[in-house]
C-alpha cells in the first residue's frame, strides 16, 4: 500500500476551492475536482488522511456514473489525465480527477434512507417519524423501511447537515423541482441498492447532489454512491437492533466515540490501525461492488 496520504495539490495558474475532501479547480468553462485522500468525521477534517481513498471515491463514483448514464445525465466529461491542462499531468493526480461541466447546485442534500441509522434512528426515536414522514411504531435500529424514503438536507451556518421537512425544502427549491429530485433520488438508491444486494452489500442510506447545466437541466453531480456519501453494511453480517459494521467511514466514527471526541476541531491524529483498517474497508467495498481489483492496491 502507499504509506502517505495526499492531503492537499496545489496547481498553478487555475483558480483553486477546497472542501472537505476535494480540490476543485476552475479550467475554462469546466471544473476539475480532485478527491484527495482527506477524512473528515463529524464535520472535522483529520490532520492524516487515508492513502488512495480519494482514488476509491474517484473510481467508484466513474463506476456508478456510468452503470446509470440511462437513468441520469451527470456532470462528468473525463477522467483522463490526457484531457487535463498539462499542469495537472502528476502521478499523485492518477485516478483521482475528473473533469465536469460547471453546474449551478440545487441547494439541497438528497438523502435517500432504506434503513433506519445514524441521525434518521435518532430522531426516530424522538418523535417516531424523520424529517416529518411518519414511520410504523416498534422499528428497531438499523431496521429495513417499508419503502425508501427522501429525507433532504441542508447545510447550517455552523457547516453540519441539518435535517429538514419537504415544505422547508418547497421553499429552498420550489415544488416542482423538489419533485423531480425526490423521484430521481428514490429510483436511483433504489437500482442501486438491489444491484449491491446481489454483492453482498446493503446500501442503508446515500446522499445524492443535483445541479442545472448550462441548458437548465437538472443533472447528477458531486459523488455518488461512494463510502463517504453512503453507509455500506455487509449483507453476511446484517442484524437489526444494533449499528452495523460497516465499509464506510462510520468504522472511524465509532473510533472518535470510543475515544470520547469532543467533535470540534483540532482533531487528533489517527492511529495507524485505524488508518490502515479504514483504507482495507474502502477498497473492499470498491471490489465488492465493482467485481474489479482496485489498481492501487
Amino acid at each position: 500500500m502507499e504509506t502517505t496520504a495526499l492531503l492537499t495539490t496545489s496547481i498553478q495558474g487555475y483558480p483553486k476551492h477546497s472542501g472537505k475532501v476535494r480540490d476543485i479547480y476552475t479550467v475554462g468553462d469546466n471544473l476539475v475536482i480532485i478527491a484527495t485522500d482527506r477524512i473528515s468525521a463529524y464535520d472535522v477534517v483529520f490532520p492524516n488522511g487515508i492513502p488512495d481513498k480519494g482514488r476509491v471515491l474517484t473510481q467508484l463514483s466513474l463506476f456508478w456514473f456510468k452503470r446509470f448514464e440511462e437513468l441520469t445525465a451527470h456532470h462528468v466529461i473525463s477522467s483522463s489525465l490526457k484531457d487535463l491542462p498539462k499542469e495537472f499531468h502528476r502521478d499523485e493526480l492518477d485516478g483521482r480527477v475528473m473533469l465536469c461541466k460547471k453546474c449551478r447546485p440545487i441547494p439541497l442534500e438528497c438523502v435517500v434512507r432504506g434503513y433506519l441509522a445514524g441521525s434518521g434512528w435518532r430522531e426516530y426515536t424522538k418523535t417516531q417519524s424523520v424529517c416529518g414522514i411518519v414511520l410504523p411504531s416498534g422499528l428497531k435500529e438499523s431496521a429495513k423501511l417499508p419503502a425508501p424514503i427522501f429525507t433532504p438536507a441542508t447545510k447550517a451556518q455552523s457547516g453540519h447537515d441539518e435535517n429538514i421537512t419537504p415544505e422547508r425544502a418547497f421553499e429552498l427549491v420550489g415544488k416542482d423541482v423538489f419533485t423531480e429530485i425526490q423521484k430521481r433520488s428514490i429510483d436511483l438508491y433504489t437500482a442501486a441498492a438491489d444491484y449491491a444486494a446481489d454483492r453482498g452489500i446493503i446500501i442503508a442510506d446515500t446522499k445524492f447532489e443535483w445541479g442545472y447545466d448550462s441548458d437548465g437541466e437538472i443533472i447528477l453531480i458531486d459523488e455518488i454512491l461512494t463510502p463517504d456519501s453512503s453507509r455500506f453494511w455487509p449483507a453476511k453480517d446484517y442484524k437489526p437492533g444494533k449499528k452495523q459494521p460497516s465499509f464506510d467511514k462510520q468504522f472511524v466514527r465509532d473510533y472518535l466515540d470510543k475515544i470520547k471526541f469532543n467533535r470540534r476541531p483540532p482533531a487528533p491524529m489517527l492511529p495507524k490501525e485505524i488508518v490502515q483498517k479504514t483504507r482495507q474497508k474502502y477498497i473492499q467495498a470498491y471490489t465488492m461492488l465493482t467485481g474489479q481489483s482496485f489498481p492501487w492496491a
